[in-house]
């Protein structure tokens, strides 16, 4: 490779290991790790406690709770909707 493409490699590797640095390190070890943009750990958490206290608010007959489960779930649906 020539030198520019070289420097244009070693850029991109900084970049990444900038904006996710335990995918940039899970490559250089050889285990590859999906990106961040695609870890819904937290949102499929965020949905089921959401789920929940919608649940228990319907169960308790409390509007706030209700009101609350539903921006909630409203909230981690879009954490899971795949970035475009």
């Amino acid at each position: 490779m020539s030198r520019s493409e070289d420097e244009r490699l070693v850029a991109l590797e900084a970049r990444c290991a900038c904006d996710d640095p335990l995918f940039a390190r899970a490559m250089s070890i050889g285990r590859p790790r999906r990106p961040r943009e695609f870890r819904r750990t937290g949102a499929w958490w965020a949905l089921a406690v959401t789920t929940a206290v919608l649940i228990g608010g319907v169960i308790v007959a409390n509007g706030l709770l209700i009101a609350t489960g539903l921006v909630g779930v409203g909230l981690a649906a879009q954490l899971l909707d795949p970035p475009t």
